[in-house]
């Protein structure tokens, strides 16, 4: 297993190299730049090129690449045309939030999708299972966004059970670290639920599907005759198989932690990575979308590793070389 995480690790880094290039053409391709945006229109033709030439734009894009790679090895990805504070800054105020946010939704999401999954899977063609199955292409077909206004109306202005925005209560003056964590969860409450609708929907038929390919394998039926119990039977089993599938899905899922949570995020007014990464390229911030993209990459590079490991895990039968 050693030499195998440590092959995929050094596959990774041509990858890596080559998704650079692409990250940074792609972004330098995009229509208007920053002086479009930035840059105020009333200042004078002098001023312009010397903030051009402050910030490097000037120089010609293979040179900015090197100069931009150089800097990212060292975990140096600039200063932020926008705010004029360094990229890692930046990132770092609203990485924990988007961590946060997309954490919490996914670990309800995995629970959820599970038993529901579990139980649409062993009561194929019943009203259970007909009735899961509209209720999962229903939190497919629904836009995220109209879910989370629909969450506000009911839960935030209705019934006044959550704050319909922010992330928690500023003018509030918490005596103790577990007043402000309460308070905390209760700004979470709507945004991971409503994160969570789409996950679970998804989810849930993968291991659906999963569960009933599973059930009909010869080991169930051999274990099955050896009087193995129902709930044995089913747990240590087969939902121990049928989770091989989602685990590639959840796996891909959580890598696009970067900006996979935008949507809910400007709906909540929950001020993460997925908000920083439209407003960056609302404004051409090219520092902050680099470096929002390489994360956005390794995440899914190293979550796929994940992914394959805990297939090792899962199935005994899995070896890696």
């Amino acid at each position: 297993m050693g030499r195998y995480i440590l092959r995929r690790v050094l596959q990774a880094i041509p990858l890596l190299f080559f998704l650079t290039i692409f990250i940074f053409a792609l972004i330098h391709l995009l229509p208007g730049g920053p002086e479009a945006v930035l840059f105020n229109r009333n200042i004078t033709a002098a001023a312009r090129a010397n903030l051009r030439a402050s910030m490097g734009l000037n120089d010609p894009l293979p040179v900015q690449y090197i100069k931009w790679l150089t800097s990212a090895l060292t975990g140096n990805f600039g200063f932020s045309f926008n705010t004029n504070e360094p990229v890692s800054t930046v990132i770092g105020r609203a990485f924990p939030q988007t961590l946060q946010l997309f954490g919490a939704a996914l670990i309800l999401a995995l629970f959820i999708a599970i038993l529901l999954g579990v139980v649409a899977g062993v009561r194929q063609g019943t009203l259970t299972d007909y009735s899961l199955t509209v209720l999962a292409y229903a939190g497919i077909a629904a836009p995220v966004f109209l879910i989370g206004l629909i969450f506000q109306d009911i839960f935030g202005v209705a019934l006044r059970w959550f704050p319909t925005s922010g992330t928690q209560t500023a003018s509030a003056t918490f005596t103790n670290g577990f007043a402000e964590t309460l308070d905390r969860l209760w700004y979470l409450v709507l945004p991971m639920s409503v994160l969570s609708i789409a996950f679970i929907a998804g989810w849930s038929r993968y291991l659906r599907s999963s569960m009933i390919e599973t059930v009909k394998q010869d080991y169930m039926r051999t274990a099955r005759a050896k009087g193995v119990g129902p709930v044995r039977l089913l747990f240590r089993h087969a939902l121990r198989n049928a989770l091989i599938p989602l685990v590639t899905v959840v796996a891909l899922d959580f890598g696009s932690i970067a900006g996979g949570t935008a949507i809910t995020e400007g709906v909540f007014a929950w001020h993460g990575m997925g908000l920083l990464f439209l407003d960056s390229l609302d404004r051409r911030d090219y520092p902050v979308l680099l470096a929002m993209l390489m994360i956005g990459a390794i995440f899914v590079i190293a979550f796929n590793l994940i992914a394959d490991i805990l297939y090792g895990v899962l199935d005994p039968r899995i070896r890696y070389a």
